[in-house]
This record gives structure tokens, C-alpha cells and sequence, in this order.
């Protein structure tokens, strides 16, 4: 395309910049791509950047300006280390359909004269601003995906099209705006929509970017959630400097390296089938040749020049066209040069290795053809989890479930504690941990036997599954001990002490019901104690005993914490209130 740009814009253009962005993985904080930011816009007399390309659009050279512009990013983007390995993401102006002379194929020439892959540019189309009729976004979107491109949608969730664009258009990347992630870790309803929208976005093949993640906490959030990649000033600050984009970065390798969370129960490694995948662009013939060299082979995971998963192309779908001559003959025509291979790829599931195994049964079980999961590590092509390798995984599951169930309560048992303690000993959240142990419960046993005593351990386990909230961790020690946790933020530290405290009185009052009218009416039972003396024992009650870990906690070991809720549950039985409650330095 030749460019008209007149003098003024041609002079503006030399004096603004390109600063970098990454984007790198949640899990390994190696880069995966970087943003284009347009700096030094107040040098040519604008405000904003918004303000610059409303002048130049209401000039009519707004295509032109940017096919320029994305030269002069691509050329500097070129000088970033390992630029071939990474990707580009450039925002595009949703008005640039309004102008006359938008053609395709400038960005496919670009990127031809500087040696790079279509793969690497990803666009990205905001959904933040209203689009007039005669310019939608699906228009736009429709467009690059017909060029193949890679396409990307910020500010999701703040503009006007949000979830029918999922639904119609697809795209590759997903962006949650800033507003949903600040402070998410104290915002149960952010926490709620951010895990909606991933958990959405997984099942739809699309990758999730945490934008504008500032802090630690906020960072952890979003893993915990699920988000596959992050950006941000907690990662790294816009540069203009290419050397100091990095390969990786350590802040968020060594932050999930020691966060225990990061550790899955599955060993995915033991399970995965490193099938060998084929490019995109593999002529049929290779693809042919795939199957005879690996006759046992029912699938082919493909891959796009980034050796990213696209999807899976199925021995039975090319199988159609082999049984007849006339098929095989129309299979092998390479007269066009577009890529036959793209028009046969199944769509498949695809999951980070560290990925929950609850995501993963999930994804595989929405998609009911589903043959099984590819994997990835780094966005890069992993190894396929097959449907019989998750039917294992889903069968050990429930055997693991069952057995740590307790059979009575139907709660789970000590290795949900134990991994729930090593959690909250190993970061630096908030947590209100809270044993609970039934006083005189022995000497009711005794008097009224197991019947009832099984009844009143049903009646406690009925009371912390209704009465306290879906956040809570609830589980059954054995016996007539139990636990519960609950993450918290430190304005809710005092509600959720307030809703163990009204378990307490809910359990006392209730299992008064269990007693004949004399002992109610007397207000205790005579029964033996361990040694064998007959003593009066008072009415059922619970004591529990709470530890408070605030993100100022250091001594926060599972040892120390055990201990400390061991030691003042014997406290607790002798306070009026059956509550002890310390907050660990």
C-alpha cells in the first residue's frame, strides 16, 4: 500500500514511540507476548492517545496512519531478544473500516518484508467504545479471522457487546479489564464475575490475560481462578527500551514456586500421550504419511507456526475421502494456497498442564464427542490426554473422595485439614481457622447410647453445612471433632467470628431435643468419667477454638498452627462463651 500521509502526520509519526508490555504465562513467567503502546503523543500536541486518533480519523487518514504505525512497531518490535518465540499485540481502531482506501494484505506484506510469521501479530479490538452500525466489531473480527489472523478482545466485560461476541465471534484471546481485578482478593462479587468469565472462556478454547494486575495478591487471585496469562505493573511497566524485555520473569516464577497451591495431586505427565503434532500447513500428503508411519494412531493433534495447539484432525474425518479415487485426488490437490488441513480440524479442548484437575474433567466432560484434552506448557503443544486417561483420573477421583469421606457426615476428612492448613501456611492471605470439639459428649454417649450420639454428630455437621457460608471449608476430624477455615479479608474477620459463635448457641439449644424432660429440666446428666467416677455432667454444648492468620503473620508453620488450635481448645472448654481466639504474629 503506498502511503499518502501528507508532511504533518509523516513528521508526528517520526516523533512518536513504541513502548512494551509483556505478557507473560501465570504459572512459569516466561513471556509470551508483548503490548504496543503508543507513547510520546504529547510531544505532537495531544492529550490523550484517544484524542490523537479522533484528529486523525476525523482527517480521513486513519488507515493509512496505521498501517504506518504498525511498521514502525513491527520494526521495533524485531529488536527485542527472542522475538521470534513471543508474540505482538497491537490494538486496532474499530473505525478503520470507515475509511475508503482500507484494503487487505498490508499487514501479511509487513509482515513478509520483516521475516515474521502470521502467527506472531495478535490483534487487539477493544469492546470499551459504542460501534456505529456500518462499523460493528463482529465486521472487524470477521475480517482478521478470515486473514488468520490471531485476534484478541480488551476490556472485557465493560463494554457493550460482552458475552455475544463470545458467542458469535470467537476470538483467540480474552482481556479482564482492570476494573474486575483491582483489590479481587477482597471482592467476593469481582472474585465471582472474573471466575465466571474464564471458567467460560476455557470451555470455549480461549485464552484469558489478567490486565492491569498491580499486586501480589491480586496476581494470586487470578491463578487461583484460573487466568492463563497476566499483565501488568506488578509484571513489569510499559518500556521503550527493547533490552528490557525479558524471557522470563522470576517475580512470578518464584512466587508460584513457592506457593504450595501451585502443586496438583496429579502427576499429568504419568497420564499424557506425547503424540507427535503436525503443523497447519502440512500438505496431505505428510498428513498421509503421518497415519502410515503411526498406524495406531486415531488423531493428530495440529499446531500453528508458534507450535500453539489449534485443535485435532481425526483419522476418520480424511478417511471419507481416501475410500474413493476421486476423494484421494481432491485430499492431494495442492493447487490452492490456503491450507487444506485447516478445513479438517476438530474442534478439542486444550488445558495448561498446571491446570486444576477439576478443570480439566469439566472440559472434557461439556464437550460429550470429546476424545480428550490437549495440553499445553508455556502456550506451547504439551501432549493429549486421552478420554481413557481422564476416565482413569475422574474413577481415582471418586475412590479418593470416598475414601476420605467421612461415612457418617458425608464431610471430608483429615487430608482436606492437612492440605488446607499447608495452604494458608504457605502464602501470606488471611485465614480464620476454627477447630470445634463437643463437650460432655462421652457422658451422653454412655447414657444415651451410639444411636444418639451418631444423631447429635449429624445435627452439628447439619448446622455448619447450612449456617455457614458456601466459602467456608467444612470438614470432619472424627469422632465429635471438627474443622472449618474460611480465606477473609480483614473487614470480614468479625462477621465470620460472629457466625462460629452462632453455630455455638445454634448447637446448644438444639441438642437440648436429645434429652429426656428430667435431664432438660435439671440441666445435666449422671454418668461415669474416664476414671470410672460417677459425676454430674452439663448438657451438650461445642467449644472452638480460633487462630487468625493476617497477611502480617509470619510464624504461620502448620506445626505452630496445629498447635496453638490444640492448646486453646482445652482453653475454650472452660470459658463461659466455649470460644478462644488468638491472631498469630
Amino acid at each position: 500500500m503506498e502511503n499518502t500521509l501528507p508532511k504533518t502526520w509523516l513528521d508526528n509519526l517520526e516523533v512518536l514511540d513504541i513502548a512494551f508490555q509483556p505478557i507473560v504465562d501465570i504459572h512459569t513467567g516466561k513471556t509470551y507476548a508483548v503490548e504496543a503502546l503508543l507513547r510520546n503523543y504529547e510531544e505532537v500536541g495531544f492529550n490523550s492517545i484517544f484524542e490523537l486518533f479522533d484528529q486523525i480519523y476525523k482527517d480521513n487518514l486513519l488507515y493509512s496512519f496505521d498501517v504506518a504505525l504498525r511498521e514502525k512497531a513491527i520494526k521495533k518490535f524485531i529488536k527485542i531478544d527472542n522475538f521470534k518465540n513471543i508474540k505482538l499485540f497491537y490494538n486496532l481502531d474499530n473505525r478503520l473500516f470507515k475509511m475508503a482506501n482500507f484494503t487487505s494484505g498490508n499487514t501479511s506484506a509487513l509482515l513478509k518484508k520483516y521475516g515474521i510469521e502470521k502467527d506472531t501479530i495478535c490483534f487487539e479490538i477493544s469492546e470499551r467504545h459504542e460501534i456505529t452500525s456500518n462499523c460493528k466489531m463482529e465486521r472487524i473480527l470477521s475480517h482478521y479471522r478470515d486473514e488468520e489472523f490471531c485476534i484478541a478482545i480488551d476490556d472485557f466485560g465493560v463494554g457493550y457487546s460482552g458475552y455475544k461476541l463470545l458467542y458469535e465471534s470467537t476470538p483467540d484471546v480474552i482481556k479482564i479489564d482492570r476494573f474486575f481485578l483491582a483489590d479481587i482478593e477482597k471482592d467476593i462479587k469481582k472474585k465471582i464475575m472474573v471466575n465466571s468469565i474464564t471458567h467460560l472462556a476455557i470451555q470455549l478454547g480461549i485464552k484469558v490475560i489478567a490486565e492491569g494486575v498491580e499486586t501480589k495478591a491480586e496476581l494470586m487471585t487470578c491463578k487461583e481462578i484460573g487466568c492463563h496469562l497476566v499483565q501488568g505493573y506488578f509484571v513489569q511497566r510499559p518500556t521503550k527500551n527493547t533490552k528490557e524485555i525479558n524471557q522470563k520473569y522470576n517475580t512470578i516464577s518464584d512466587l508460584i514456586k513457592h506457593d504450595k497451591r501451585a502443586e496438583s495431586d496429579y502427576k499429568l505427565d504419568v497420564y499424557l500421550d506425547k503424540i507427535k503434532p503436525l503443523s497447519v500447513q502440512s500438505k496431505m500428503n505428510q498428513v498421509i504419511e503421518y497415519f502410515k508411519k503411526y498406524p495406531n494412531s486415531q488423531l493428530i493433534p495440529i499446531v500453528n507456526s508458534n507450535d500453539e495447539p489449534i485443535g485435532i484432525l481425526q483419522e476418520d474425518t480424511i478417511k471419507e475421502f481416501l475410500y474413493t479415487q476421486y476423494g484421494k485426488a481432491l485430499l492431494l490437490n495442492d493447487g490452492t494456497k490456503k491450507s487444506k488441513l485447516k478445513n479438517l480440524i476438530s474442534y478439542c479442548g486444550i488445558a495448561d498442564i498446571n491446570s486444576d484437575i477439576t478443570t480439566i474433567i469439566e472440559l472434557f466432560s461439556n464437550n460429550k464427542d470429546s476424545r480428550g484434552i490437549i495440553l499445553t506448557n508455556n502456550s506451547k503443544y504439551y501432549g493429549y490426554l486421552s478420554a481413557r486417561a481422564i476416565i482413569t483420573i475422574m474413577n481415582e477421583e471418586n475412590i479418593l473422595f470416598a475414601r476420605e469421606q467421612n461415612p457418617l457426615t458425608k464431610l471430608p476428612g483429615n487430608t482436606v485439614i492437612e492440605r488446607y492448613i499447608a495452604t494458608a501456611s504457605s502464602n501470606y492471605d488471611s485465614y480464620l481457622l476454627c477447630y470445634f470439639d463437643l463437650d460432655n459428649f462421652k457422658a451422653f454417649n454412655d447414657v444415651y447410647g451410639f444411636r444418639n450420639g451418631d444423631r447429635v454428630i449429624l445435627l452439628f455437621a447439619d448446622i455448619i453445612k447450612k449456617h455457614l457460608p458456601p466459602e467456608f471449608c467444612k470438614a470432619h476430624i472424627g469422632g465429635d471433632d471438627f474443622f472449618v477455615a474460611v480465606q477473609h479479608n480483614s473487614e470480614d474477620e468479625y462477621s465470620y467470628t460472629k457466625k462460629i459463635i452462632n453455630v455455638i448457641t445454634k448447637f446448644t439449644q438444639d441438642a437440648k431435643t436429645f434429652y429426656s424432660k428430667e435431664d432438660k429440666e435439671r440441666g445435666f446428666i449422671i454418668s461415669k468419667d474416664r476414671e470410672e467416677n460417677v459425676k454430674e455432667f452439663p448438657l451438650l454444648t461445642v467449644s472452638a477454638s480460633i487462630a487468625i492468620l493476617t497477611k502480617a503473620t509470619k510464624n504461620r508453620s502448620s506445626k505452630n498452627i496445629n498447635s496453638i488450635l490444640s492448646v486453646q481448645k482445652k482453653v475454650a472448654k472452660h470459658e463461659y462463651s466455649h470460644l478462644s481466639i488468638s491472631s498469630l504474629l
